[in-house]
């Protein structure tokens, strides 16, 4: 098995809760603890990617990615492992709705990524996406 690295950087910014509340679904988290091996901490960090780096998001859409399953309503999510900064093991979660913009990536991870890094609004970090 091959295994390739994309590595991209975005800034933190404060989201709807929208993600949080998916993560707190029984079945979200039980698929995210079965099939990318962590409980998940009930939120997501958000990216707003580097404009040189929404065109690798368009590369994600062709790679091979581990599927979150919906339940009836809602939306299918294409997850890929990684890590932030290096070292924090998160996967990425790229919901499939029509009108999810582009140029913004969703970090799970079974820590608040947030308070462990200190991260406020507009700081950069990087992620580095592990593809199969």
């Amino acid at each position: 098995m091959v295994l390739n690295t994309l590595r991209v950087k975005g800034k933190v910014f404060s989201g709807r809760g929208e993600g949080a509340k998916f993560i707190e679904l029984q079945w979200a988290r039980r698929q995210i603890a079965e099939k990318l091996g962590f409980i998940p901490y009930p939120g997501t960090l958000n990216l707003k990617l580097a404009q040189d780096d929404v065109r690798f998001k368009k590369l994600l859409k062709k790679a091979k990615s581990t599927e979150i399953s919906p339940a009836k309503g809602f939306c299918r999510g294409r997850c890929f492992n990684a890590y932030l900064m290096d070292n924090l093991k998160c996967a990425i979660v790229i919901p499939e709705i029509v009108e999810y913009p582009e140029g913004i990536i969703e970090v799970v991870a079974p820590i608040d990524l947030r308070k462990k890094l200190q991260l406020k609004d507009d700081d950069t970090v990087e992620v580095k996406i592990i593809l199969h």
